[in-house]
């Protein structure tokens, strides 16, 4: 006997193409244009409306017209690096469509994509300028005179900062996968490409005025660079080929590979004094004059990290707990790496009904 094959003929010619071939061509052709061209996917579809600018920045509210069963407003703060859609990636993998949908009134500040003129701005900008007048409109817009403040990466180490600076206007604070000690031991990689002795930020500073995106997303992906160069496109290979579904590949791959530039002078002090002189954790931090101590911060606070996390290292995260004066603290893991935590298998069975039951307590 002999085995049947399955054919489709071109009609531009009379030859006979097995079909599985032509299959095979039809998901390479995709799978190039992805790499060629980059992932393309819809992200940030929750409902919002902007609700005040600042130069590039904007502050969303999210699902405005949906109702608020909380009282208390949360206001969402990102890091300089990447961009903030991570936290609304797609529809059904959205920490802020899970936080509306509870009934939460969220806002978010994304700081936009800095341009040249923005070289100069630097963390006593950020924090004392953006952040905090962020605050006072969510609290006019929210009517209250409180709010939670949750910052995610650098966003944390800045709202950590706001929070000793400001501590009267913030009801909760959450930190999440949020550097507060940069101890060298604990820096893993980044202890060495952050070491004095190679690299100097200030020169980089001056060279480019605003750090190019794709140098600081350089960096990032040599902290694993098999996983990060050549991991991520075997999976989408192994996706295609499997027939799985694509759209959370492309969503995350979209986002990894859309970073923003980073002002030269925030550059400069965060590499100098936070991971070459640990200035926060040591209360040496100034900001126009005011000190940042982290014992003024002495709100409920929810400290989370993962436990695979090479960006922010668990010990990173935990000297927080003994750093602050809050007397309601709980310090929070899950086994997850950086980005994982948030959006991961875990994240909606783990981290997200952990932060709905931490603050409903707490409203």
């Amino acid at each position: 006997m002999t085995e049947a094959i399955t054919t489709t003929q071109n009609p531009q010619t009379s030859n006979f193409v097995p079909a599985d071939t032509e299959n095979f061509f039809d998901k390479y052709t995709q799978g190039m244009r992805i790499v060629v061209e980059g992932a393309q996917a819809e992200t940030g579809l929750t409902p919002k409306e902007v609700i005040w600018t600042k130069n590039k920045a904007k502050l969303y509210r999210y699902q405005p017209a949906a109702e608020k069963t909380h009282k208390t407003p949360i206001l969402i703060v990102y890091a300089l690096i990447n961009r903030p859609y991570v936290l609304d990636l797609m529809k059904g993998n959205s920490l802020i469509e899970f936080l509306t949908d509870q009934g939460y009134d969220v806002y978010m500040l994304d700081w936009g994509i800095p341009g040249d003129e923005d070289k100069d701005l630097n963390f006593e900008n950020y924090v004392l300028d953006y952040i905090h007048r962020a605050g006072k409109k969510v609290m006019r817009s929210a009517g209250t005179d409180q709010f939670t403040l949750f910052g995610y990466c650098m966003g944390g180490t800045m709202s950590a900062m706001y929070a000793s600076l400001y501590p009267e206007t913030l009801k909760n604070l959450i930190l999440m996968t949020a550097p507060l000690n940069f101890e060298r031991e604990h820096l893993g990689l980044y202890s060495l490409f952050t070491n004095e002795k190679y690299l100097n930020p200030g020169l980089l500073a001056d060279a480019f005025g605003i750090i190019p995106g794709e140098m600081i997303d350089t960096g990032n992906r040599m902290m694993k660079p098999v996983t990060n160069y050549v991991g991520s496109y075997v999976g989408m290979w192994e996706r295609l080929f499997a027939d799985k579904p694509m759209e959370g590949w492309l969503a995350m791959n979209k986002w990894v590979n859309d970073g923003p530039p980073f002002p030269g002078a925030a550059f400069k002090q965060w590499i100098t004094e936070f991971y070459q002189d640990n200035k926060l954790i040591k209360g040496e931090i100034k900001l126009r004059g005011h000190e940042v101590k982290l014992e003024r911060i002495t709100m409920p606070l929810l400290n989370i990290a993962g436990t695979q996390d090479h960006i922010c290292t668990p010990p990173q995260a935990e000297a927080t707990m003994t750093a602050v004066g809050s007397e309601d603290k709980e310090f929070f893991t899950q086994n997850a790496g950086h980005v994982g935590l948030l959006t991961g298998r875990g994240a909606k069975t783990g981290l997200w009904p952990k932060l709905d039951s931490w603050l409903s307590e707490r409203d």
